[in-house]
């Protein structure tokens, strides 16, 4: 646990959850954020539990008894602490750091986090999603989507002269 607030923050970023996949061939679980006013894309693979903890909060599923992240949010509340947000802060060595950020009596106080653990209690707070701006320029992606392919055909169309085809 750190309430240290005077480190210095790098420049975050606001993102989305776009959900959770599986990666082929491994069928390992993957859990992609998107930049909320960008284009980059962040995957990080993560447990099959915590992988089944978000999709079901996706889904809306509420089961019977709590999980893990609803009891710890039920606890948090409980103790009169506020879940402000939660951050995607490092990676070292091909592993993830995050921090849950709280408000208790005033204070600001952060807790290390697995991304997966930190991102399934966001979801369920209705809490913003960030990472650092080092994270994303490490680790960030582009994905091509089909209004990009379509575009790069239109392009080729209204460049392309009959005489390109002849054998």
């Amino acid at each position: 646990m750190n309430s240290n607030n005077n480190k210095k923050k790098s420049n975050s970023i606001k993102l989305l959850l776009e959900g959770i996949r599986l990666e082929v061939p491994s069928k390992r679980p993957l859990m992609l954020l998107k930049e909320a006013n960008g284009s980059r894309y962040l995957p990080i693979w993560i447990g099959l539990s915590e992988a089944y903890a978000i999709a079901l909060e996706l889904k809306g599923y509420k089961p019977p008894r709590p999980m893990t992240h609803d009891l710890t949010i039920s606890l948090i509340k409980h103790l009169n602490t506020t879940i402000k947000k939660v951050s995607i802060t490092n990676l070292i060595n091909n592993t993830f750091y995050a921090e849950i950020t709280l408000i208790h009596q005033g204070k600001i106080i952060n807790l290390s986090s697995r991304p997966s653990d930190a991102v399934a209690i966001a979801i369920r707070a209705k809490v913003p999603i960030f990472a650092s701006e080092k994270v994303l320029d490490i680790a960030s992606i582009t994905i091509k989507t089909a209004d990009d392919e379509i575009q790069r055909f239109k392009s080729f169309l209204d460049t392309v002269k009959a005489e390109d085809f002849r054998a």
